[in-house]
């Protein structure tokens, strides 16, 4: 159960998110070294949001914005990190990162570092 999140149910866009085998949100536990973090895919027209996320930040693909994070939301203290060119859960694990906020670099989490690498130190 989310908390803190709060839903109106209204049935037609019920039925457009779950309908058949093509999930527009799919939201599935993963496992690095026993520690347990969030994968969502967001399929979206013509794209698709890649999300891995730990209670303190996240790895995202390419539609992440740092400079935004780092600038307009800095007291905010975001810890993400940005993999660009990654297609799949599996790409953006194991892809290096091209950018990370100022908060993550703070923590040791470096450009180039792993998407999996970056997860474990958050």
């Amino acid at each position: 159960m989310l908390t803190g999140y709060s839903c109106t149910y209204r049935p037609h866009f019920h039925n457009l998110i779950w309908k058949g085998a093509n999930k527009m949100i799919d939201i599935k536990p993963l496992t690095i070294e026993d520690r347990t973090f969030v994968a969502i895919v967001v399929s979206l027209p013509k794209t698709t949001l890649l999300v891995v996320t730990s209670e303190k930040g996240y790895i995202m693909c390419g539609a992440l914005d740092v400079n935004l994070l780092n600038n307009r939301l800095k007291d905010r203290k975001i810890i993400a990190a940005r993999a660009v060119g990654v297609k799949t859960i599996d790409e953006l694990l194991n892809a290096p990162l091209e950018s990370v906020t100022e908060e993550a670099e703070s923590r040791g989490i470096k450009k180039g570092m792993i998407g999996k690498e970056a997860l474990l130190l958050m």
